[in-house]
């Protein structure tokens, strides 16, 4: 209980949490946010149990896992060999998720991939 309250003081993610949660870098606070969100995205799908028309990628425990039941999908779906598959990715200029009102036809729309040491400009087309 000291070790966990010591580093809750610190705004640290305690040893135990770390031990069972998904990996993150983000102080408590920000960590929790991040937390309550997952669970949201979460309950949401478990209400119908219907695939949202824009999934929130970050927010996932195993996103690969995700992104391999898309190609299985596909390969069940037009009978290609899974091996053969790969992804591809195409980046809309939709900045909103919520504007996403149908679910792709090919494929899945996903967001909150992040660049480092750059970004990402709006507005061009389909460039």
């Amino acid at each position: 209980m000291d070790a966990l309250s010591g580093k809750m003081f610190l705004n640290l993610q305690p040893d135990l949490w770390i031990k069972y949660a998904y990996f993150s870098l983000k102080s408590l606070p920000a960590w929790f946010d991040d937390l309550l969100l997952r669970i949201k995205q979460l309950e949401d799908y478990a209400e119908d149990l219907i695939a949202p028309a824009a999934l929130w990628i970050s927010g996932l425990f195993n996103p690969m896992s995700y992104l391999t039941s898309i190609m299985q999908v596909t390969a069940r779906r037009d009978n290609l060999a899974l091996d053969d598959m790969t992804l591809k990715t195409t980046v809309l200029n939709i900045r909103d998720p919520t504007e996403v009102v149908e679910t792709a036809e090919n494929g899945a729309f996903v967001y909150g991939f992040f660049l480092q040491g750059a970004s990402w400009e709006l507005g061009r087309g389909a460039e």
